[in-house]
């Protein structure tokens, strides 16, 4: 295709096409992994319990925000919110 000879209308299918292609280039990315962190009480007194464990991951290749994505969650000493 010669950008001299189009017409308008091949010019705009040729733009849209061009236009969609990183984005179905970024939506054939896989998904990047989730550990979920659970605690039976408070996360607000854990921060040497959180971070002994982001260090655990580090040290076999998981980096959060880098290639996999930790969920912090509490029951926040309620028995009841951890019941499946």
């Amino acid at each position: 295709m010669q950008f001299d000879s189009l017409n308008r209308r091949d010019f705009i299918a040729w733009l849209g096409g061009a236009a969609a292609w990183p984005l179905s280039a970024h939506a054939q990315q896989p998904a990047m992994p989730v550990i979920g962190f659970l605690r039976s009480a408070s996360l607000a007194d854990a921060t040497n319990l959180i971070d002994a464990f982001r260090q655990g991951l580090r040290e076999i290749g998981y980096v959060e925000g880098q290639n996999v994505v930790i969920k912090y969650r509490s029951a926040e000493n309620d028995p009841d919110r951890l019941t499946l």
